[in-house]
């Protein structure tokens, strides 16, 4: 009879597998990325009808267009690697300043292949995605330099491009990956290797939250590292972990599936992380410079290490895979 019943459990297994990563892409990815692509054609559409930088109309599309980005980033594979697709919406962290140097660049000598949206497709990372358009609608220098005729050009280039690059995404989810996720084929060959891939997800975007976010602008006790802080210009710095925390929870909780204890503690690991970064009342992460502050993000981001450790400990032991490598390990 427990031979039995094993093999039943076994038969079950990759049809729970299959739902599971079915409801995955049909409730979290493929929204996300719908999303994305709506949002982006709005703020194409808000920069056509008014490119100005202090532009509230364009402002707000933008942030609404970020937003999205940010709560579907963490997919990074697929569609999202696509001609480097991700790269091209979101070029951070950019160690050498290469965005501001493209930007100005470009306004120096006035480039007029910007006009082209195939031609601009083309250009450099550092030049399009949300990061530049940060530049071109916050920085203090980019945003008033060289011919307003032609930041305003440029503004909607990098919009237009948005657009395109998000719709390209949204389409492939739509049209082919979808499918690849639901059931193994060409590309996953096994339920197990299509869990890998979500959990990989998920594990990603919690280091991005740790190292980066969080990681980069604390830097050290001696050295802390305001200014790397990511877009602060526009004041998303904080929103930005939140926004993530927001969009990762539901993947992590449908990861664990019916294994009611572990959800539990996962849904309360990320509430703590998410009352503690609401209590922060930093944007920009300035506090990282004063000790009395600074002791408040470190514990923010020694939660976010816990998290991690539950994700490894539990999470990935009870989904009988590993999440692997992904393209930030040995930065």
């Amino acid at each position: 009879m427990r031979a039995l019943a094993l093999i039943t459990a076994l038969a079950a297994a990759p049809a729970a597998a299959s739902d599971m990563s079915s409801s995955i892409t049909d409730r979290l990815i493929l929204p996300a990325f719908k999303d994305l692509a709506s949002s982006s054609q709005a703020l194409a559409e808000a920069a056509e009808a008014d490119c100005s930088a202090k532009s509230k109309t364009l402002r707000a599309a933008y942030g609404a267009a970020f937003d999205a980005w940010i709560a579907a980033s963490h997919y990074r594979f697929g569609p999202t690697e696509t001609d480097s697709r991700a790269f091209a919406l979101a070029f951070w962290p950019d160690s050498r300043s290469k965005t501001p140097k493209a930007l100005g660049s470009l306004i120096g000598s006035e480039d007029a292949g910007i006009t082209d949206p195939a031609g601009f497709a083309s250009y450099s990372i550092a030049a399009r995605g949300f990061y530049a358009l940060e530049y071109l609608l916050y920085d203090p220098e980019l945003s008033a330099v060289g011919s307003p005729d032609y930041r305003c050009a440029l503004t909607r280039a990098v919009s237009t491009d948005i657009a395109a690059t998000a719709q390209a995404i949204a389409a492939d989810w739509e049209k082919n990956y979808a499918t690849e996720m639901r059931v193994p084929a060409a590309r996953y060959r096994s339920e197990e290797e299509i869990t890998q891939e979500l959990l990989k997800a998920l594990t990603t975007g919690l280091q991005v939250l740790d190292d980066m976010r969080l990681g980069r602008p604390l830097g050290t006790h001696d050295t802390p590292r305001p200014n790397r802080a990511e877009a602060r210009r526009s004041g998303r710095s904080l929103r930005h972990v939140l926004l993530s925390l927001n969009a990762m929870e539901p993947l992590a909780i449908a990861l664990a599936q019916k294994n009611t204890e572990l959800k539990a503690d996962l849904a309360h690991e990320f509430s703590k992380i998410r009352n503690r970064a609401e209590t922060l009342d930093d944007p920009v992460f300035a506090g990282v410079a004063d000790p009395a502050s600074r002791i408040r993000i470190e514990a923010l981001r020694q939660q976010v290490k816990d998290l991690r450790s539950l994700v490894s400990d539990r999470l990935s032991p009870a989904l009988g895979v590993a999440a692997g490598f992904n393209s930030l390990d040995g930065d």
